[in-house]
């Protein structure tokens, strides 16, 4: 479906995560898109070009300081996983007790206030999720770069997400008259959202994507 699109003059297709960008390629092997990892810190152009706004050396050690506190925290409990991105570390509570996620994710949250050089990295939270990524690492701050650097004159910007990190991406979307789509999650069911439409499910998405190509 993907393909479709992407064949299609009229449409740019351009997909956004906070996976790195290797693993974004493995799961969607498909040419003549834009593919953006690690919330838009590194991107494949449909020309085969890589671009990296941040300079990978200088998140680094940061980051080496805090993993093996990380991995201290959650070493003997149960339902935890320890993701390292290379850009980032995101710590992963979904399958924890609620007591032992809330209890392990302060005693996280605790080392990075301890570690991290200010203004140089953020932290990015969720439902039983913590993770330390670069100022940078931004679906707001992605689409606004992406759109300026490639720009696709009298385009109607349609923007589809999930959770938190999108809803930062709508507000650059309606700042462009374009429309903001969201998938429903059980766990953000209850909280606000900005987008104009609602989908049900990922099978509804997909289903809307279908009629689209």
């Amino acid at each position: 479906m993907l393909e479709r699109l992407s064949r299609k003059p009229a449409i740019r297709v351009t997909v956004l995560s906070g996976r790195r960008l290797e693993h974004i390629r493995l799961l969607l092997p498909v040419s003549g898109i834009f593919l953006a990892g690690t919330y838009g810190i590194e991107y494949l152009t449909p020309t085969g070009e890589i671009v990296q706004s941040v300079e990978f050396a200088a998140v680094r050690p940061v980051l080496e300081k805090i993993k093996p506190q990380w991995a201290q925290i959650i070493r003997g409990r149960k339902g935890f996983f320890l993701e390292d991105k290379g850009w980032t570390l995101a710590l992963h509570a979904r399958f924890a007790d609620d007591e032992q996620a809330e209890e392990a994710l302060a005693l996280a949250r605790q080392k990075i206030d301890e570690t991290r050089p200010a203004n140089r990295f953020r932290i990015l939270g969720g439902h039983k999720f913590l993770e330390i990524a670069p100022w940078l690492a931004s679906k707001k701050e992605a689409v606004a770069h992406l759109l300026s650097r490639y720009p696709f004159p009298d385009a109607r910007l349609l923007y589809i997400g999930d959770d938190d990190k999108d809803e930062e991406a709508f507000r650059v979307i309606h700042a462009h008259r374009g429309v903001a789509l969201k998938v429903l999650q059980p766990s953000q069911a209850a909280q606000p959202t900005e987008a104009d439409f609602l989908f049900d499910s990922p099978g509804e998405t997909l289903r809307w994507l279908e009629e689209l190509a």
